[in-house]
């Protein structure tokens, strides 16, 4: 009597959804929901992820894997010249800008992350660290005060001493830290989450500026409903990407006169009626913001570093 043979048919694999929590070039470092780390790269020769990104990976080898789709995103933050652009994160809710007394700080890179963040609806919080610097940190505070009447919330403290005020900020978000280097963000980091182990750097006081300790973006739990990205340092942040025609939207001070000037195409620029210009002749905004929303308006050049 013949007896059949039975085979069992081999399973197709099935994609696996997860998260994008670290960035290293084309390479990138993903956590499934089940909490397996997966080393993975994208499908085809285009890259596009950002650290925070959910993703469908197919598993291939033991720990590796394929991302084959970037599933919709609730925000993406970014910088862009005319030529290209570098993500920061999606799916960011809060963007921190920390600044400080030293090395000195650039008030139109803060604008222009400001610009940034509205652009994406994110939250944004300005963090001054280095506190414990009390004269210095006093006239960086004097500064920074101009944007807390506008409404950014100001956070003054010395990460190096004592993180806690800035805890509740991180509650129920995912944030995202930014700011040029040698702020403190990797000390921040490292104060928040000890095993991060993030190296930091003597600040080159020649150049007065810090050097780039981190060099790819990172995601951290806090706990079960609140992360934090870090994100390399940056001088520049170009804005190539955002509609020139509702750009002026991103200073929020300018917007109780968008939408009053003569000309219904008005550039804000040195149109006759402009409401916006009439409001810096009578004191209403000043003209630090106004210079700087013409640079971004009028020059579409490379301002990409």
């Amino acid at each position: 009597m013949n007896s059949k043979r039975t085979t069992t048919k081999k399973q197709p694999i099935q994609p696996v959804v997860g998260q994008v929590i670290a960035t290293y070039g084309r390479h990138y470092e993903i956590e499934t929901f089940s909490g397996t780390l997966l080393t993975c790269v994208m499908r085809g020769k285009k890259g596009g992820v950002a650290c925070g990104d959910r993703v469908e990976i197919m598993p291939t080898t033991s720990g590796q894997g394929v991302i084959e789709t970037i599933l919709p995103r609730t925000s993406l933050l970014y910088r862009s010249d005319a030529f290209r652009q570098k993500l920061i994160a999606a799916n960011v809710t809060q963007l921190i800008i920390v600044v400080a007394a030293e090395p000195s700080f650039s008030e139109e890179l803060i604008d222009r992350c400001l610009v940034a963040a509205e652009d994406q609806h994110i939250q944004a919080l300005i963090l001054l660290n280095k506190a414990d610097l009390l004269e210095q940190s006093r006239a960086a505070a004097h500064i920074l005060s101009f944007y807390q009447s506008l409404g950014y919330p100001l956070l003054t403290l010395s990460a190096a001493q004592n993180i806690e005020p800035l805890k509740p900020y991180l509650r129920d978000h995912r944030s995202v830290l930014t700011g040029q280097s040698g702020m403190g963000k990797s000390t921040i980091i490292n104060t928040l989450i000890p095993d991060a182990r993030r190296a930091t750097m003597e600040i080159s006081t020649a150049l007065d500026s810090g050097r780039h300790t981190t060099t790819h973006a990172r995601l951290y739990h806090l706990d079960s409903t609140s992360s934090i990205i870090d994100s390399p340092g940056l001088q520049e942040f170009g804005l190539h990407h955002v509609d020139e025609n509702t750009l002026a939207w991103g200073f929020v001070e300018f917007r109780p006169y968008l939408g009053k000037c003569r000309f219904s195409n008005c550039r804000h620029i040195t149109e006759p009626g402009c409401a916006l210009l009439i409001a810096l002749r009578d004191g209403k905004i000043i003209e630090r913001r106004l210079a700087v929303y013409h640079k971004l308006r009028t020059s579409r050049a490379p301002d990409y570093k």
